[in-house]
């Protein structure tokens, strides 16, 4: 029988003419092969002769297939980052990327996909375990089927690498991976040992004590693949009901955890986990989720500090919508929505249409408003008249954080904790305890989470970091009261080290989430670390914003094609006659100099303002010199600015639509100019579809 769970310890056997993979510690099992050049998979119950050379790897992250040639990509080095009721889990560190070629071949397009690929890997916070599901909270982990092999308990939203272990998974059930490989009848079951699922997020594992009370601390941020990708490309909601930024956040209490530390128990291949003799071991665990507003809309980039708003009618968006909150609804039942975007000023669109889809997917809609001294709406509800169906399990919160908090008054975000305290205490959370004698490391389920939270501002970001870890706070001190731990009246922030502990795991988990996302760290984590507001965090938060400004329209068009590239919302052409050169600057090049001119204007203002002259030299030409470059400088600063949209750095394997509509009016614009107009080129390569002609090649692959 094929083990259930993923080998620990995989030997890859490299020679010209296939890949095996083996692991030593089960002889017995198939050995893996990879033939080369064509990658068709196959399972040999001997060992394979004729290896060049043997190397051992931490388990196959997966295979893609690039222009000119496909690669294995294996995790090389990983970190162990602590244990979950004695279950290793481990950070991916390093990757190496096998080419079924022996001599592999490059050209411009090939090198920069593989760029793309090793950067994302190699800044992407990726964690793994062989014997624990990560994708799955606790409380879906206990109505799976333990005898099902591990990748496919998996969550399919947050199996990161789902995508390019397509081959492997595609072998595994006998439907060949339709990329060059052989059809298969039949299911492989031994391929499942070499299947392992990766999640992206954060994760911090944390040995800790309340009151004398030892227990492991745990918090999990899970990133969906759908819809992934950076701050301004991508938002809102597509057609198949797949958010942006879309993240489930689960803190796990472990009580009684004899095979917490990174030492001792290691897990064995069935999943068991050690018992203490006198207390159960206890998993108290609560989950909240964040993704962007479920109506479609988007930000556009044009150098400006405050992109342009686009949002469209709600009608286009209610399928897409009711196929989103359907999901969630049977993932975790009552979803309380909180929205803490601001009511005035541009955003207000957003929460307009935001309050309009809900209205319009629930039964007889009853809103409700309620103001204070500070705002007129400081919040407004919507809930169904009646429940008749699925969506009337929705409940609608606004919040005006923005004017609430006004002038660092970071406390009076309690009025959201207040206004939902109800809800909190109905809702639960999850409690299990070990059955003693089962081998599987089930849980008994004494208790369930009925409901989630999900939280959004504009970008899920800052605002909604700290209010889920408001929400993380009270549901913490509620377990711990109910377990015993701690009296009533009592609270967890009295104990001073579980506070600091508590404080900055949750600022962790905000930079981890706002990195992946926008690029930078969070904004406001001094207030979730210390508790105030201080000079020094607000002095970081302007270096964020700023950070945040220069990558988002400079460099973030490379990360989401590396998205697009890794999860398979862009497949690389295969055709020789597509060799368009993707990643080639197809503008003008006047409109590519003009940077470059600025720049050398200002080295020549500087040269010449701190340049020593002599005594009996004329400063007529110098003031002249100096008058000229700044005048230049200024011009070229003022057209790169008014022109924005040609200097953003845009995905290239995914056009955006706007990025194309933008592109068009900006040239059109810039061959009105009167001093540069008439420079412009005016053949094809200054055309935006020209620019922008591979729209084509990024397929969408629906799997």
């Amino acid at each position: 029988m094929a083990s259930l769970l993923p080998f620990r310890d995989i030997n890859v056997h490299a020679s010209p003419s296939h890949y095996a993979f083996t692991s030593p510690s089960s002889p017995s099992s198939p050995t893996l092969v990879v033939d080369r050049p064509s990658g068709d998979l196959r399972l040999n119950d001997g060992s394979l002769l004729g290896a060049k050379r043997v190397s051992s790897i931490a388990g196959i992250l997966g295979m893609v297939r690039l222009r000119l040639d496909k690669y294995i990509i294996v995790i090389t080095k990983a970190q162990p980052m602590g244990r979950i009721k004695g279950h290793m889990v481990y950070k991916v560190i390093a990757t190496e990327f096998l080419s079924l070629r022996e001599r592999p071949l490059h050209d411009p397009d090939e090198d920069a996909y593989l760029s793309l690929l090793k950067t994302l890997l190699r800044v992407g916070p990726m964690y793994f375990s062989y014997t624990f599901d990560l994708t799955n909270s606790f409380q879906r982990q206990a109505q799976a089927d333990p005898s099902v092999p591990l990748w496919k308990r998996a969550d399919d939203r947050f199996f990161w690498n789902r995508f390019v272990q397509t081959d492997l998974i595609d072998f595994r059930t006998g439907g060949g991976s339709g990329s060059g490989s052989r059809q298969f009848s039949g299911q492989q079951s031994g391929v499942d040992p070499y299947i392992l699922p990766v999640m992206f997020g954060m994760l911090r594992i944390t040995s800790t004590r309340i009151k004398s009370t030892p227990l492991t601390f745990a918090l999990i941020t899970r990133r969906s693949r759908h819809r992934a990708g950076t701050r301004y490309f991508s938002r809102g909601i597509d057609d198949q009901g797949h958010v942006s930024n879309y993240n489930e956040t689960e803190q796990i209490l472990v009580l009684n955890d004899t095979a917490g530390g990174l030492g001792g128990y290691a897990g064995g291949q069935n999943g068991s986990v050690p018992h203490s003799p006198s207390k159960e071991v206890q998993v108290l665990s609560y989950v909240q989720t964040r993704g962007s507003v479920p109506v479609s809309w988007a930000e556009i980039n044009n150098l400006h500090y405050t992109p342009q708003l686009q949002v469209r009618g709600v009608d286009t968006a209610v399928d897409a919508a009711m196929l989103h909150f359907a999901e969630q609804i049977r993932l975790y039942g009552d979803i309380w929505l909180v929205n803490l975007v601001n009511q005035k000023g541009r955003e207000r669109r957003v929460k307009d249409a935001y309050e309009q889809m809900i209205k319009t997917l629930v039964t007889s809609p009853e809103e409700g408003k309620q103001a204070d001294a500070v705002t007129d709406e400081k919040f407004r509800t919507v809930e169904p008249g009646r429940r008749q169906q699925q969506h009337d399990r929705l409940h609608y919160i606004y919040f005006d954080f923005h004017n609430e908090t006004k002038g660092l008054q970071w406390h009076r975000a309690q009025l959201l904790l207040d206004r939902l305290n109800d809800a909190l205490g109905q809702q639960q959370y999850f409690r299990g305890v070990d059955m003693p004698g089962d081998q599987t490391g089930q849980l008994e389920v004494r208790t369930q989470q009925t409901s989630v939270v999900r939280t959004n501002c504009m970008d899920c970001l800052d605002r909604t970091n700290l209010v889920q870890s408001m929400l993380a706070r009270w549901t913490i001190n509620r377990m711990l009261m109910d377990v015993g731990v701690l009296q009533r009246g009592e609270s967890a922030d009295s104990d001073a080290a579980f506070e600091d502990l508590f404080r900055n795991v949750w600022a962790d988990n905000a930079d981890v989430v706002s990195k992946s996302y926008s690029g930078t760290g969070a904004l406001k984590t001094d207030f979730t670390r210390t508790g105030e507001r201080t000079k020094a965090g607000m002095l970081q938060d302007f270096n964020n914003s700023i950070t945040r400004y220069v990558r988002n329209n400079f460099l973030d068009g490379p990360r989401q094609d590396a998205f697009d590239l890794f999860l398979g919302a862009h497949l690389p052409s295969l055709s020789s006659s597509n060799a368009s050169l993707l990643f080639v600057d197809r503008r003008p090049l006047l409109i590519q100099s003009i940077p470059y001119v600025l720049g050398a204007s200002i080295f020549m203002v500087l040269v010449a303002t701190f340049t020593r002259r002599l005594p009996d030299a004329a400063a007529l030409p110098l003031r002249v010199f100096i008058i000229f470059w700044f005048a230049l400088g200024l011009w070229c600063l003022h057209f790169i600015y008014n022109h924005g949209m040609l200097y953003v750095n845009w995905p290239k394997l995914n056009p955006l639509p706007w990025a194309a509509d933008g592109y068009t009016e900006a040239i059109t614009s810039v061959r009105k100019d009167k001093i540069i107009g008439p420079l412009v080129n005016r053949h094809d390569r200054g055309v935006s579809n020209a620019r922008l002609s591979h729209l084509e090649e990024g397929k969408k692959r629906i799997e």
